[in-house]
């Protein structure tokens, strides 16, 4: 895995082995990071990455400036992993240890972009259960958005508040924002 863009454009990371991840392709990442390069100042964002593992986005993030991330994974392993990488590279990563829906009901942080990559093997009401508790419990800021990957084979353009879909691959990433 490879930063794509920013401070370091470039630079590789290897995640141990042993981590239970499937880290989203750089293919996926730059197109995604394009799309919200058009929409968002960088600098200015706040990014909650939930289903962390290896940490690829809040890196992509960071490089690119933003400095409020927080990065919630429920595995050791990764936590530690996306900490110590942070800490090389000298970026503004919180890291959280915890079952993401358990953290989600509890949360008592605000993002411009909440970015969840679950198990792609997650049942339809898992999905269903990340954007309901994100707009319940009103997460995100103004204008803000929630992107969830998933796999082609999963479709979550029925759930509130989805305003589009992109493919790349084997990969999609679906766009909810408060609908007015």
């Amino acid at each position: 895995m490879r930063i794509i863009s920013g401070t370091n454009k470039g630079k590789r990371l290897v995640a141990p082995k042993k981590l239970p991840v499937r880290p989203t392709t750089d293919m996926a990442k730059e197109a995604l990071f394009n799309i919200l390069n058009n929409t968002f100042q960088f600098s200015q964002l706040s990014i909650l990455d939930l289903f962390s593992g290896t940490g690829n986005i809040a890196y992509e993030f960071a490089s690119r400036g933003s400095k409020e991330i927080t990065a919630v994974d429920a595995n050791y392993d990764c936590v530690k992993f996306i900490k110590k990488t942070a800490q090389e590279l000298d970026f503004n990563i919180s890291t959280i240890k915890s079952d993401v829906f358990k953290f989600l009901e509890k949360a008592y942080v605000k993002a411009d972009i909440i970015f969840a990559d679950p198990p792609y093997d997650f049942e339809e009401n898992e999905f269903l259960k990340i954007p309901q508790i994100v707009f319940e419990k009103n997460l995100l800021n103004q204008n803000g958005q929630l992107i969830i990957e998933h796999s082609k084979h999963t479709n979550l353009s029925n759930f509130p508040n989805f305003i589009e879909a992109r493919r790349y691959g084997g990969s999609v990433f679906s766009f909810f924002e408060n609908v007015e």
